[in-house]
């Protein structure tokens, strides 16, 4: 008798597994989840009810490969997968605007990549007002059958105060603002003890040498300065002293624990969360003008082909003879250069006499061996990318004056390259020595994103300059040409952008990795530890090189991986809130602007239009999907090309536009592409 098909298997089938990732959700409503199995992208229509950071499962999409255009735009060519289920929720609470509804309040979520409102009952807190900024903590997360719900927990202000518009992204993103009472009361009792170390023999008594500190003007922890002097045979003994944190904050103190949680101080456009109180981050450990400080010194011999042919570390005691402003520096270096001595030694208002004249020679030696440290850096493959930071400029109610838009110049230059020279030489003394570091690694971008610039950058008609080729397999040199090339050009900005988006992110590991960007095999952060919990971890580790170990030294080291990681993590939160304020700060400029016209680049397209990039490093979209007629996306190449005219519209292309519509809170624009003769290129 033959054997029924429908009879069904005992075999019992396993379960098939997903992969499984954090989900990153951007402004359109997509995101992207990191696996073991690769990078996915989640079309907005697939994320289900996850939120931005949740742990999700996934599971490719049936025909991934036949998206639209749009979708190839936005994905960057990964496949697109959906979120299955939601495996362990990041967000615990929610911040938003408290809408009344009665019988509800209503929370709007702040962050426009949660798309799903929170449902609370007036009952559970009739205190709270309509257009109450909230903490809401959430008992149910959305789903099909209900939508998300919570109570509210805390009034953060209302809509429209003074700063609560920065205040929601820093209880967006969890930043601490208030530091313990234990570590208060640590930081109270901390005092002004370099007198001390001179009678120290571990300290080195530096306070006759000439050593200055150059910052922003807005600046007010100063943790580096810098000395220099001639060595002999045209080498130069350069001097890079770092204040002396781990003194004042041992392992394990409550000091210690609050720094560590935080990671790093978080630079927001209205104001500073410190890492450190201000007791030691604005004062004791801050190298202020005509105070002795403790230190921590490296002193390298640089030669004219900036090679670093000797190097010594130790702790020091320093008296800063000037506090000097970026602005400073370059007014001194660019009257020095063409000759007038007398400028250079004016442009230094702080100081006066034969100090000026000194201080002004010390800058242009700086100068000379930072151009040395970084010709050498470029013929190992070091890459520079050239960018612009806006900082935009607030009157005391918190609203934007004006942007201050922040490039590298010869100043900014010498302190760079005199931190990465200081930072690479502690990393090898540690690394040779075989004692435990924090490194700072970064690896090299793989060959298919580089290979995704090849037609963008063909449509800029790089191929008759550069190899592309070289490029697409990762070759740093082939980088630098093209970096090189587009180097005041209209499209330098897009060029450098699109190029930083093909690399991986520089993390901090237990373990000694090479650092792709700066060609170097060996590489830590020592020159920030007000600021930057791993350049403290570095600090400790250097007196164990110098002095032995400790009874704490093994606690360290066994806390050095986790500590790397999170700070690691610290450090991009650190930076999306840095960043989020100052556009936020930047969109409320331009929404006075409603109506003007204005001359931007476009820099960046997908089916239904393009982005446009002003001056001021504001964007916005110009919509096409009015115009009379279709046009055609390009994904490989970046065009947008007129289905009747065949006219093009490409990145780099300048076009005229009129600000149409503002939103700070979304960090968003709309504009609207003013009609001319020379509508996109004709092809």
């Amino acid at each position: 008798m033959a054997r029924s098909r429908s009879r069904k298997s005992n075999t019992r089938r396993t379960p098939r597994a997903h992969p499984r990732g954090v989900l990153e959700l951007c402004g359109g409503g997509f995101g992207f989840v990191q696996t073991a199995e690769g990078e996915f992208f989640i079309p907005a229509s697939k994320v289900a009810d996850a939120f931005d950071g949740d742990m999700v499962e996934v599971t490719r999409l049936p025909g991934a490969s036949q998206r639209s255009s749009r979708s190839a735009i936005a994905s960057n060519n990964r496949p697109a997968a959906r979120v299955v289920r939601v495996l362990s929720r990041a967000h615990e609470c929610i911040v938003g605007r408290y809408e009344v509804a009665e019988p509800f309040g209503v929370v709007v979520p702040e962050d426009p990549r949660i798309k799903h409102d929170i449902f609370t009952l007036r009952s559970d807190a009739p205190h709270v007002r309509n257009g109450d900024i909230v903490r809401v903590r959430m008992t149910v997360y959305p789903s099909r059958r209900e939508p998300a719900q919570g109570v509210v927990e805390e009034v953060l202000g209302h809509e429209g105060d003074v700063g609560i518009d920065v205040s929601l992204i820093v209880a967006r993103h969890k930043l601490e603002t208030h530091f313990g009472l234990a570590a208060l009361q640590q930081a109270g009792e901390v005092r002004e003890d370099a007198e001390d170390a001179l009678s120290d023999s571990r300290y080195v008594d530096l306070s006759k040498r000439r050593i200055f500190t150059i910052d922003p003007d807005d600046a007010k922890d100063f943790d580096d300065a810098l000395s220099i002097e001639p060595f002999g045979d045209g080498r130069l003994l350069l001097g890079v002293h770092i204040a002396d944190v781990s003194h004042y904050v041992p392992w394990g103190s409550p000091l210690d624990i609050e720094a560590r949680r935080r990671a790093t101080s978080v630079y927001l456009v209205d104001r500073v969360i410190p890492m450190l109180p201000e007791q030691l981050s604005n004062d004791v450990c801050s190298l202020r003008p005509g105070r002795l400080r403790r230190a921590m010194t490296v002193d390298m011999v640089v030669d004219p082909l900036g090679n670093v042919s000797h190097m010594k570390a130790y702790p020091s005691v320093i008296r800063s003879a000037a506090r000097l402003t970026y602005g400073q520096a370059q007014s001194a270096l660019s009257a020095y250069l063409r000759g007038d001595l007398e400028g250079a030694a004016d442009a230094l208002e702080c100081l006066r006499g034969s100090l000026a004249s000194d201080v002004a020679s010390d800058i242009v030696l700086l100068h000379e061996a930072a151009e040395a440290l970084h010709e050498n850096r470029v013929k190992r493959g070091g890459i520079d990318f050239e960018s612009v930071e806006a900082k935009v400029a607030l009157d005391e109610g918190g609203h934007p004056l004006g942007v201050d838009l922040r490039v590298k110049n010869d100043a900014t230059s010498l302190v760079e390259e005199a931190m990465i020279a200081a930072n690479e030489a502690v990393a090898r003394l540690l690394r040779d020595q075989g004692v435990a570091c924090i490194y700072r690694t970064h690896e090299q971008p793989a060959p298919a994103d580089m290979a995704e610039l090849k037609p963008v950058l063909q449509e800029f008609g790089y191929e008759k300059h550069v190899s592309l080729s070289a490029l697409a397999s990762g070759n740093p040199r082939a980088i630098q040409r093209v970096l090189s090339y587009a180097k005041g050009r209209r499209e330098e900005y897009l060029v450098s952008m699109l190029m930083i988006r093909t690399m991986k992110r520089a993390a901090y590991q237990d373990c000694c990795a090479p650092h792709f960007g700066l060609a170097s095999n060996a590489y830590a952060h020592f020159t920030s530890p007000i600021r930057r919990y791993p350049d403290l971890m570095v600090h400790r580790m250097v007196k164990v090189a110098l002095f032995g170990r400790t009874q704490e030294t093994s606690a360290v080291e066994s806390a050095m991986a986790a500590i790397a990681d999170h700070a690691s993590v610290a450090e991009r939160t650190a930076e999306v809130a840095a960043r989020e304020s100052q556009e936020l700060k930047l969109y409320e400029l331009l929404e006075t602007r409603i109506g003007e016209e204005a001359q931007g680049l476009i820099s960046g397209v997908m089916s239904s239009g393009f982005f446009v990039r002003l001056n001021d490093t504001s964007e916005g979209f110009v919509s096409l999907r009015d115009r009379d007629e279709y046009y055609v996306l390009n994904a490989a190449r970046r065009t947008l090309t007129g289905s009747d005219s065949g006219s093009v519209y490409r990145l780099g292309m300048r076009v005229r536009i009129r600000i149409a519509a503002v939103s700070p809170y979304e960090r968003r624009a709309d504009f609207i592409l003013l009609e001319s003769k020379r509508r996109g290129v004709r092809r």
